[in-house]
Parts: C-alpha cells; sequence; structure tokens
C-alpha cells in the first residue's frame, strides 16, 4: 500500500455534482472528496443526473481524486421502527448504486443505534440482514465498499468506541466488503482520549487490533469544540478544538493510516480559515 495520504474535505455539491464539487475541489486542494447524493437529512433518493456523472467521474479521474459517498445522517438500521429500517436499507442500496454511477471508493453510514435496552439483540440482527445482501452484491459487482462510522456515543449506540467495531463486524460475518471509516472527534465524544500524549496512537491500535489494518479505509479528521466524553458531535477546524494539533500529528504519521484517504468536515469558512486551512495543516503534518 502507498504511504501517501491524501487530504480533502467535504464538499458542497448544490447546483450540480461536476459544476460544484470540481471547482470547489481544486480551490482548496483537495486531494479527495467526499459528497452527499441525496438529502443528508432526509429520505428522498434522486436519481442523479448521468450529465453531471460522467462530468464528475472523468474529472475525478483526470484528477487522480478519490471519491466518497455519505448516507443520509437519518440512516438507522438498529431502529426498533420498521419503517426506519426499511429506508435506511433503501438509503444505502441507493448510495451505493450512485457509488458504482460515479466511480466512488466506499459509501460511508453511521452505525446506529438500538433506541432502547431491550432492542439490543435484535437491532444487531437487523444489521446482518440488512447488510449482508448489500455486501455480497457490491463485492460481486466490483462496487463501493461500506464504511461503518463510529458514533459519538450516547443513548444505545451499537457502536461509537473503536472496540465496539468486533461485534458490529461480527453481525455481518466480518464480510470483506465491509470497511470502517474513523471520525476523530466521535472517537473522542465516545471517550477516546485523542488530547493525551500518545492517544491517538492508543486509538488506532487498538482500532487495527479489533477490526484489522486492511479494513480502515477513510478517516474524518475534526478537531471537537466539546470535552472528551461528551457524547457531542460538534466539529471544531484542526487545531482550533479541545482535541488539538498534536493528536493529529499522530496520526497522520500511523501505520494504520498510510495509503488512507483523511477528509476533514469542519467548518467551511471562507478560503483562509475554512476547509483550505484545515487541508493545509494535515498535509503539513504528514510524512
Amino acid at each position: 500500500m502507498s504511504e501517501h495520504r491524501p487530504v480533502g474535505s467535504h464538499t458542497p455539491t448544490s447546483g450540480g455534482l461536476a459544476k460544484a464539487a470540481l471547482p470547489y475541489a481544486a480551490e482548496i486542494d483537495s486531494e479527495v472528496i467526499q459528497v452527499y447524493v441525496a438529502n443528508s437529512r432526509g429520505w428522498a433518493l434522486p436519481p442523479g443526473d448521468p450529465r453531471q456523472d460522467a462530468l464528475f467521474r472523468a474529472g475525478c479521474a483526470e484528477r487522480g481524486l478519490p471519491v466518497f459517498i455519505h448516507a443520509s445522517l437519518l440512516v438507522n438500521l438498529g431502529s426498533p421502527t420498521p419503517e426506519t429500517v426499511r429506508r435506511s436499507t433503501e438509503a444505502l442500496a441507493h448510495g451505493l448504486r450512485r457509488g458504482a454511477a460515479i466511480g466512488a471508493a466506499g459509501v460511508v453510514f453511521h452505525a446506529g443505534s438500538a433506541v432502547d435496552a431491550s432492542h439490543a439483540e435484535a437491532a444487531m440482527l437487523q444489521v446482518r440482514a440488512a447488510l449482508l445482501p448489500l455486501l455480497d452484491e457490491a463485492m460481486a459487482t466490483g462496487g463501493p465498499r461500506l464504511l461503518v462510522e463510529p458514533s459519538a456515543g450516547g443513548g444505545r449506540s451499537l457502536a461509537s468506541r473503536v472496540e465496539h467495531l468486533g461485534p458490529y463486524l461480527d453481525a455481518v460475518d466480518r464480510h470483506p466488503w465491509m470497511g470502517v471509516c474513523f471520525d476523530t472527534c466521535h472517537a473522542w465524544a465516545a471517550g477516546h482520549d485523542l488530547a493525551a500524549e500518545g492517544g491517538m496512537t492508543r486509538t488506532l491500535d487498538t482500532l487495527v487490533a479489533t477490526v484489522g489494518a486492511e479494513r480502515l479505509r477513510l478517516v474524518h479528521a475534526n478537531d471537537s469544540k466539546d470535552l472528551c466524553g461528551s457524547t457531542r458531535d460538534r466539529h471544531e477546524s484542526i487545531g482550533k478544538g479541545s482535541i488539538g494539533e498534536p493528536a493529529f500529528a499522530e496520526l497522520m504519521t500511523h501505520p494504520a493510516t498510510a495509503g488512507v484517504p483523511v477528509l476533514v468536515e469542519t467548518p467551511s469558512g471562507d478560503r483562509n480559515e475554512g476547509h483550505a486551512a484545515d487541508i493545509a495543516v494535515l498535509k503539513r503534518l504528514r510524512p
């Protein structure tokens, strides 16, 4: 695997996938792109514009930009509400179809919550029933991988701390097409003290011990506005939050992140204080 860690950002698409995302990526010097292909807080599943898809795919290929899709934030395969599970499954299937159309490497989704303690066992069975057919089909067609992202904790999260990924992956028989997206703000909120000396290293070591290095396919590098263990998912610019820049230096040099794309989902701000600045910091910190 290449040691290079491409750095980029979640990217706006309003006005057209190629028309909006490609110029933005160029402006902020992105080396990797993440997009929504549906409303981030809705269930509508738009078919996409074939012309924009083709232009976007060609533009990313020309620039050597890996692409990832983030599924709707409403997705919760562990929900006790059958309609939510049905819509969540459809949203992931839609993300995989759209990902194949635009050349995405993966579709990120949140691990979800059982909501109620009495539903915890059934929730994991729902995860299995929903994901296995999607994973099988994606692998058979060479489509994007599904990347589970641990949550910030709170409630009855199915996976928040990195060690919780073990049972989550076991629920789908550690399917080869299931990967992991590691979010620094989520890990911090769930109680991993990334700001302590060696804290990021220990957390990534635990992640590798739990799932294997080959499953880490994407990193969301976000500082946090809140304290460790807060279970609050409020992103801050790199080095300006409670995690701090030294932790991100550990992130960018850890063997587990070698060859893994790193994306910021920090406040976008303006050209000098938004994504471009955070991307510049992470590029400076990588080997």
